[in-house]
């Protein structure tokens, strides 16, 4: 079922249930201190709750206890520090230490993609809850929040079963995140919902506990938060099942793309006309070179695993076609770059020897430092695998890509990485490359060539200031 929240029909059908623990509302532990839960570990202390973040990674836990968050995030930084100081945030590498702590544990552990297929590795999910299980001695709740394969709760319940006294009472329960970076602080404290996967109504007091500063908060905002309480297998679907039609949305309009490029068309103006239609909408129709990051390419590829295994293969298999469309992206800037420098392409593609090419963007999206399966980023190794100088520049992405790319020049600045170059990729759509003076960086470059692979640019401008412009599925302004 589905209630916003605040009602007073959530007011009877939800009744709160005591901490275990004593205390006046649960203590949350999130085992997993990466992107997701080290998030919600400090937006949840920002809420008013005790937490306590997990890890093992020992110099991982030692930066954010010394107030540092290891990645970017806006807005993050500022909330560890104060929630440090008010004493409603810490950190531990010991699972006894979160066992004795907290009456409700999170699962934000990594599920990265399996080295032999498709499918999600797991080993994460299970090495936490296992570890977790030997060390509780009173009843508590473990709530997954990790994207997982539809199955997996009831996979963790055997676990937990396994590990534990059934006297203890150890229950599971499943709450899929949905956490946009560059927007996560936003996403944890003013969610557009809450699905919650449970099997009894003490689950489901306790995760409502253990969410009430965030109904609270919408309530002095005047503003309704869905709550949708369902099954371990839906609650498990809902965030694999989102981002396969977020895919979908953005390789349907890099199709278009493709089409437009051929037809004459432009994309850009299409999305628009299209994105009018309530029934469509013009969030995710940006054309450009494909989606990454550590989430929708890995996931709509184990969805597909998964869909495999259970007997249901042909249903998701135009997801197949939604990951070949988005790859097909990056080398449409491969062919643009040699049809811009004049070089031809033979069958390993074009040789780029004794060209330099500025890279703006290492990030799969902006406000990010996350470079996991960027676009970016793959096509400046491939620029330079095909002999180009490639230089690359990122607001805030730099140390991530040298360790992921070590082979590829990096420098400080934009200015640095365009002067002299012969062509420039507009890679990353961050509002510095967006708002940059044509006119101004054409005194810089040896040539006026751009690629502008995320149509973040004013065309016309560019064309304007002297600079042969190719845009992903647009035309050919004319200066």
């Amino acid at each position: 079922m589905t209630i916003p929240y605040p009602t007073k029909q959530t007011a009877t059908a939800f009744s709160e249930v005591s901490p275990p623990s004593g205390a006046s509302r649960p203590r949350l532990s999130f085992l997993g201190t990466g992107y997701l839960g080290a998030t919600y570990a400090i937006c949840f202390a920002e809420l008013g709750y005790e937490v306590l973040g997990f890890d093992v990674d020992e110099a991982k836990i030692a930066k954010l206890a010394g107030g540092q968050v290891p990645f970017h995030e806006p807005g993050l930084d500022e909330l560890l520090r104060a929630n440090l100081a008010a004493g409603r945030l810490r950190f531990t590498t010991s699972y006894q230490e979160v066992a004795d702590f907290a009456d409700v544990h999170f699962i934000c552990v990594g599920t990265p993609q399996r080295g032999d297929g498709m499918g999600a590795d797991l080993t994460y999910v299970e090495t936490s809850v296992t570890n977790l299980a030997r060390h509780l001695t009173r009843r508590a709740l473990i709530v997954g929040k990790s994207t997982v394969p539809v199955g997996t709760a009831e996979w963790v319940e055997q676990l937990v079963a396994k590990h534990t006294d059934p006297q203890l009472q150890i229950e599971v329960a499943w709450s899929p995140e949905f956490l946009q970076e560059g927007f996560a602080v936003e996403d944890v404290l003013r969610p557009n919902r809450i699905v919650v996967g449970v099997k009894t109504d003490w689950a489901n007091g306790m995760l409502y506990a253990a969410h009430k500063g965030v109904f609270d908060l919408a309530a002095t905002e005047d503003r309704e938060v869905p709550l949708v309480v369902t099954d371990f297998a839906t609650a498990e679907l809902v965030k694999v099942a989102a981002n396969a039609f977020l895919a979908t949305k953005i390789s349907f309009i890099n199709a278009m793309a493709e089409v437009c490029e051929v037809a004459g068309g432009d994309v850009t103006q299409l999305a628009k006309a299209i994105g009018y239609d309530p029934r469509i909408g013009n969030r995710f129709l940006q054309a450009g070179v494909g989606f990454g990051g550590g989430c929708l390419p890995k996931d709509i590829r184990a969805f597909q695993a998964r869909a495999q295994e259970l007997g249901a293969g042909e249903a998701l298999r135009f997801l197949h076609e939604v990951d070949l469309v988005n790859l097909r992206r990056r080398g449409r800037v491969m062919q643009l770059a040699a049809e811009l420098l004049g070089r031809r392409s033979g069958p390993a593609g074009p040789d780029l020897s004794g060209t330099r090419i500025a890279v703006l963007g290492a990030a799969f999206k902006p406000n990010s430092d996350d470079v996991r399966d960027s676009p970016s980023l793959a096509i400046a190794a491939t620029l330079a695998k095909a002999g180009a100088d490639v230089r690359v520049y990122d607001p805030q992405g730099m140390e991530n890509a040298r360790a992921a790319q070590p082979g590829l020049s990096y420098v400080a600045t934009m200015a640095e990485a365009v002067t002299d170059a012969e062509l420039v990729c507009v890679l990353t759509e961050w509002a510095e490359f967006r708002n940059a003076d044509p006119q101004a960086m054409g005194e810089l470059v040896a040539q006026r060539l751009v690629i502008d692979g995320r149509n973040c640019l004013d065309a016309a401008l560019w064309a304007r200031a002297g600079w042969q412009y190719r845009g992903m599925g647009r035309p050919h302004p004319q200066a």
